[in-house]
């Protein structure tokens, strides 16, 4: 099951619930107002794979152009 991200529009907490993709956009409370005015946020992420960027942003420093970078390794 994929974990899913929400915030919560009254109190601005921020939770993850794991639940069915089916479920994903349903209403859900917030677990420390308990209000239901939440909202799914968009999640981010990265992976690589032998150290090539195969989804995401690589991590990188402000010497970064691209290619191996020495200050940063990436």
């Amino acid at each position: 099951m994929p974990i899913y991200e929400y915030v919560c529009l009254d109190c601005k907490e921020r939770f993850e619930l794991m639940r069915p993709m089916k479920d994903a956009d349903a209403s859900v409370a917030c677990r420390k107002c308990e209000s239901e005015h939440t909202s799914r946020l968009l999640s981010l992420f990265f992976a690589s794979s032998g150290g090539r960027v195969v989804a995401g942003n690589a991590p990188s420093c402000s010497g970064c152009a691209g290619g191996s970078c020495a200050t940063c390794g990436h």
